[in-house]
């Protein structure tokens, strides 16, 4: 499939994702180890040699693609990370993210070929763009659900009212909701995001105009990987009034998308988790605990999001 103009981000300090190839400086370090009577030198060599790969930042290129039929392992992959052990059907999920490329990018390492490693994978995925419309996916075994897991999130954690108006914004067919999916590597640094999201929405305005498929959402909902510190709160009832200072955002740029939410509550997936990549984190040595944060952002609400992430993100 023929590519989009290049849309390109440089990340300082970006390192390759799990299953990349091994840094250049470690693989020298390695290959140094050759005489017995050498083995102590060279193991200190090694050993500054990994000091280095670990100090070492890595800049790398991304370019923006279509999506396409070789995107489907890269992108179920990413899902899985988002949706970690809930009960959705990402294969089915990823099969519609698919068929509807007219929107959405997947986001791929720039001149790989370069440096001449054929451990490199040309067409590994580091993030991808998209959104799935619930209201026109009704019936769809990942949208049912979808929405399923998040009603079941909000009557944990959220008070009668709250469920009761999500669950009637779900059910309105006159105003679509739109699932915004937006998952990249942890290490993908956030100024990505704002030419994918810009190129999202002028993709969905076209879909608008020219009536295809995801073009009309009048609200969009987003489920956000965040991380509050452990036993900051152990109250059901406070989930829903988490407050934003104490969550942290995964893909950073989301803070902003939460400030303009009209519905927004939190809800644990400790249990689901067994690795960094699912959220198993910890800053200034603070074990933290991984949520996700379901917000639901009014159509009109967009603009203004884009305006933030241009002054905050702009390279």
């Amino acid at each position: 499939m023929a590519s989009r103009p290049k849309r390109r981000a440089v990340g300082p300090g970006v390192l390759p994702p799990p299953g990349a190839a091994v840094p250049r400086a470690a693989e020298e370090g390695a290959d140094g180890v050759e005489g017995g009577d050498e083995d102590d030198e060279d193991a200190d060599e090694d050993e500054d040699g990994d000091d280095e790969v670990v100090d070492e930042e890595v800049n790398i290129e991304f370019e923006a693609y279509s999506i396409s039929d070789n995107d489907y392992d890269g992108i179920k992959k990413l899902l899985q990370q988002l949706f970690l052990k809930a009960p959705v059907n990402t294969a089915e999920l990823t099969d519609l993210l698919i068929q509807q490329n007219h929107i959405g990018s997947v986001i791929k390492q720039t001149d790989v070929s370069e440096d001449g490693d054929d451990d490199v994978d040309e067409d590994e995925i580091f993030g991808f763009i998209s959104l799935l419309n619930l209201t026109e996916r009704k019936g769809t075994q990942c949208a049912e659900q979808i929405k399923e897991l998040i009603l079941s999130g909000c009557e944990k954690n959220c008070e009668k009212s709250m469920v009761e108006q999500l669950d009637k914004l779900l059910d309105d067919t006159t105003k679509p909701v739109g699932l915004l999916l937006s998952e990249r590597f942890i290490n993908v640094p956030p100024q990505i995001a704002l030419p994918m999201h810009q190129q999202l929405q002028k993709e969905l305005a076209d879909a608008h105009k020219t009536n295809k498929p995801c073009g009309k959402c009048h609200f969009y909902l987003l489920i956000s990987k965040t991380f509050v510190e452990a036993g900051k709160t152990n109250s059901k009832k406070k989930w829903s009034n988490q407050k934003k200072d104490e969550l942290m955002f995964a893909n950073a740029e989301e803070e902003f998308f939460y400030e303009k939410a009209i519905l927004k509550f939190n809800y644990s997936v400790q249990e689901e988790t067994d690795t960094c990549l699912g959220g198993r984190w910890s800053f200034d040595d603070a074990p933290m605990k991984p949520l996700r944060t379901v917000m639901v952002i009014p159509g009109d609400k967009m603009n203004e999001i884009t305006d933030k992430l241009k002054e905050h993100l702009s390279v």
